[in-house]
């Protein structure tokens, strides 16, 4: 069931489709803008958004719309009903799904697949309500940098290894990368997001994962200036150039700062944005994607 809705209705829209049954509601932009993405803390106001619900394959549209319009109290935006293929959803999934090595202790293993190899650091992670698998190359890029500061230290982390360093996973997701760093070592650990469900989901992971005692969740920026060891940011490039001042205030001397989500050609762009508080120490690119590490300037 696809329908166009306006800001203003949003929720209430959102809600009579779970009453009438919706499996799942996702929200599109009708520009195709990013509707899930704000800058943190930011609230964004879209003019208008694609509403897609998903309904079991044998219920009826005729019911769906009654129930719908019933929880809704009026009449419905005009919508239409697809069918998608038929296909076992959870196996197509699963399938794609596959253990990742990171360095040469970590391995990101979905809870469906054994881990390769038993006696290294396995992340045990479904990726439930929010984004962060590692299977998208920004998430990677940060893992691969977490599990090389961890094996032997590297120069983009002043020749530290992680143990007992604070970090912070600024727009944490699922938490993969939080308690990646709690695995490896990072203490404590604090994951940042404005999105309940990520707090929910990081959460979990955590507990899943055996470092809920090093993980601490927040949706609001409460650390103090300069205490900060380490900040990961895998989130975007708009968001990215809005933090530089608040990252700079955040860490400590000779911190480090690992920034992702960013697109191969906004790379300049970033290292000049930061270069009054940073400098940059390496850049790793994958599939168009990139991940920049830098040290805070003294003082």
């Amino acid at each position: 069931m696809v329908l166009e809705v306006d800001v203003e209705g949003l929720s209430a829209v959102e809600q009579a489709l779970f009453d009438a049954g919706a499996l799942s509601v996702t929200l599109r932009d009708q520009f195709d803008e990013p509707v899930l993405e704000p800058a943190p803390g930011e609230i964004r106001l879209w003019n208008s958004l694609i509403v897609t619900a998903l309904f079991p394959i044998d219920d009826q549209p005729d019911r769906i719309l009654e129930a719908a319009t019933e929880s809704y109290g009026r009449v419905l935006p005009e919508c239409r009903f697809e069918q998608l293929p038929d296909g076992n959803w959870e196996r197509s999934w699963m399938a794609r799904f596959k253990a990742m090595q990171f360095g040469r202790q970590l391995w990101v293993c979905p809870s469906h697949v054994e881990p390769p190899d038993p006696a290294a650091i396995n992340l045990r992670l479904d990726p439930g309500l929010a984004f962060g698998t590692g299977t998208h190359a920004t998430t990677a890029l940060c893992l691969e940098w977490l599990a090389l500061a961890a094996d032997a230290g590297n120069a983009s982390c002043a020749g530290n290894a992680l143990r007992d360093k604070t970090l912070v996973d600024y727009g944490c997701g699922s938490g993969i990368l939080a308690v990646a760093a709690g695995l490896l070592g990072a203490k404590p650990v604090i994951g940042l997001d404005i999105d309940p469900q990520a707090m929910l989901a990081t959460r979990e992971n955590a507990v899943r994962n055996g470092v809920a005692d090093v993980i601490e969740t927040t949706e609001t920026v409460n650390y103090a200036p300069a205490t900060i060891d380490i900040m990961v940011a895998n989130i975007l490039y708009a968001p990215l150039l809005d933090l530089a001042e608040e990252f700079a205030v955040a860490l400590k001397p000779g911190a480090t700062l690992v920034l992702s989500g960013l697109l191969e050609e906004q790379v300049d762009a970033v290292m000049l944005h930061y270069t009054q508080w940073f400098s940059f120490q390496q850049t790793r690119l994958l599939d168009g994607w990139a991940m920049l590490a830098a040290r805070r300037h003294p003082g």
